[in-house]
């Protein structure tokens, strides 16, 4: 009777109201440093307005060491990875998957995505948020039940999760888990601009947390001796502060967006 009842769950699950196509996607890493770390497994599962699904995985070759405790999480050695491609060689066809999507994954906002901003970077490949948004489920989750991916795909959707941190298992346990809290939860708005608002923790202007936005929406910096402070005043009066960050170990997408704020001071002078 209960797998009976579970079927049938599945079966009249509401399905995602929406306007553009949406990437649910999941990294497997070499380690947690978004700044340092890089991917050895991407999946990505995208869903099309008319209901459509399309989805892939690959492996990748980090080009660094995987730490023997990486492997122990998700199972994949150096030499499985060895003869794959590079991130960089992957870049073009995983961008030209995702570039007209919003995004969506299990603690995406503060991982999966900064994470694969610097990838996509790093490669030459711009990338951006500015005209699309992002749905974290795992805030979702956290929010309302406090659980892991595992439980929450066991709380939700009634099953176990099997190959648990393989990209492609979780990426597709994602994608139901949204799937069942819209119906669990009258509350949330089947939107993905209304969930994306809802599983914003704070709103910060790039993704690693150093430059976010004040009461009034203006950038400030959140770290250093400069916490607190307007980050155009600061670049102003401080010219160096800029050329320090740039040279230093921060982020690339952190820099890319300092520079944006540099040059959007500059146009305002001229």
């Amino acid at each position: 009777m209960r797998g009976f009842f579970i079927f049938a769950y599945q079966i009249n699950k509401m399905e995602l109201k929406l306007n553009r196509p949406i990437c649910f996607f999941d990294l497997e890493t070499t380690g947690i440093d978004v700044g340092r770390d890089r991917i050895v497994e991407i999946a990505i599962v995208k869903i099309y307005p008319n209901g459509n699904k399309e989805s892939k995985t690959w492996l990748v070759n980090p080009t660094i060491p995987i730490p023997p405790q990486s492997t122990a999480v998700h199972g994949i050695t150096n030499e499985k990875v060895a003869n794959e491609p590079t991130f960089k060689e992957l870049a073009s066809q995983i961008h030209n998957m995702i570039k007209d999507s919003d995004l969506a994954g299990f603690n995406s906002d503060r991982f999966d995505i900064p994470l694969l901003a610097e990838e996509l970077l790093r490669a030459e490949v711009d990338f951006d948020m500015k005209n699309r948004v992002s749905v974290d489920v795992q805030t979702i989750f956290h929010k309302m039940e406090e659980r892991t991916l595992s439980a929450a795909y066991k709380f939700y959707c009634g099953q176990s999760l099997e190959n648990a941190h393989s990209a492609a298992a979780d990426t597709e346990a994602t994608y139901e888990i949204l799937k069942a809290q819209l119906d669990r939860y009258p509350d949330l708005e089947n939107d993905m601009k209304s969930l994306s608002e809802f599983t914003t923790r704070k709103k910060f202007v790039d993704f690693a947390g150093f430059i976010a936005l004040d009461a009034d929406g203006n950038e400030i910096f959140t770290f250093g001796k400069h916490k607190g402070a307007l980050v155009e005043e600061v670049l102003e009066k401080e010219p160096g502060y800029f050329g320090w960050i740039q040279n230093a170990d921060f982020p690339l997408y952190t820099k890319k967006v300092l520079t944006g704020i540099k040059l959007r001071k500059l146009n305002t002078k001229q």
